[in-house]
């Protein structure tokens, strides 16, 4: 299995959006009510995705010649790290959870980021504590509740 990961181009962006979307789609309703999955949706953007893009700082992971995942590391946050949900559960968001913490580390102390419900049990087995809890309020009277963790080398 051939697998690379490469900075993202702007020819990228469509892939990016199509990766962010159906994993919140498909994944997030598991665990969030409709206007907290929606609020999901709308925040990761493909204005803020050809952002970040454009500031180099999003990554695609290819898995013989197909792209399966993505991160966007900024400074020493880890945003969007999604895997389309068919590639789950074969050492993919690992992959690129290595790849952004050692990115980070060779230039800071300690990581932070968002975490949602379905990714909060990864990132307390890697070693991060939580150091605020958030609630933001959605459509429908919904509610959007997420820690901020972080991880210290």
């Amino acid at each position: 299995m051939d697998r690379t990961i490469t900075i993202a181009q702007p020819k990228d962006a469509d892939i990016v959006y199509e990766i962010t979307q159906v994993t919140i789609n498909t994944v997030y309703p598991k665990y969030y009510p409709v206007g907290a999955v929606e609020f999901f949706s709308r925040h990761h953007s493909m204005d803020k995705i050809v952002s970040d893009i454009s500031n180099g700082n999003v990554y695609l992971l290819n898995v013989d010649g197909k792209t399966v995942g993505t991160v966007t590391v900024a400074e020493n946050h880890i945003c969007r790290l999604f895997v389309l949900p068919e590639c789950q559960h074969q050492g993919f968001g690992k992959a690129l959870m290595d790849f952004a913490e050692e990115k980070i580390f060779s230039s800071f102390d300690t990581i932070e980021l968002d975490a949602s419900f379905p990714a909060k049990r990864i990132y307390l087995k890697r070693g991060y504590t939580e150091i605020e809890y958030n609630v933001i309020d959605a459509a429908n009277g919904d509610h959007l509740c997420y820690d901020v963790m972080r991880k210290i080398r």
